[in-house]
């Protein structure tokens, strides 16, 4: 189990790190967009392409590291008022729907429409990237959703680092 918890930990690092340099490549883009259409009078026209690619990217992914670093909003006004084991149920069910989702909508569906936008040889009009490439965005983040997910319901069922008990508000905040 410290193997895989430290394989997580070097993961949601990396992806933390990368998604560090996606948001700097965002910010300069929008503000080369921004120069070039209201000082040069032309704005680049892949500018606006990859700030919106980027985003998605940075969405998904960042939606993985949340689950990767248990900091993922949830509601549990309710769940706080719960019986330790109820707690438990509760927190297996919710890590169990996740690991579904994310196979069967992020993995399975993501293959099936970066397959499908591959097959169609779709590009970008600005950068003419393949839109699958772009859809990639979709399985790869359901992989790492899948992953943290599992990670996440080993350490509940096995009551590993207090994984339970105490569930805190998302970013540490009391």
């Amino acid at each position: 189990m410290s193997g895989f918890i430290k394989l997580k930990e070097t993961l949601t690092r990396l992806l933390g790190f990368a998604l560090m340099v996606a948001v700097a490549v965002l910010v300069l883009s929008v503000c080369w967009g921004v120069f070039t259409r209201y000082v040069m009078n032309n704005q680049a026209q892949w500018t606006e392409e990859i700030a919106r690619f980027l985003l998605i990217w940075i969405s998904l992914l960042g939606g993985a590291v949340a689950f990767g670093t248990k900091g993922h909003l949830g509601v549990d006004f309710l769940v706080e008022k719960f019986h330790p084991d109820a707690k438990k149920v509760m927190a297996i069910t919710v890590h169990l729907t996740v690991l579904i989702f994310a196979a069967a909508i992020f993995i399975y569906g993501g293959s099936q429409v970066v397959a499908d936008a591959l097959k169609m040889e779709q590009t970008t009009p600005a950068l003419g990237w393949k839109m699958g490439y772009v859809y990639s965005a979709l399985p790869i983040s359901g992989f790492f959703m899948v992953l943290f997910t599992i990670e996440n319901l080993i350490e509940t069922w096995t009551g590993a680092s207090g994984a339970v008990p105490d569930v805190k508000p998302a970013g540490g905040l009391e």
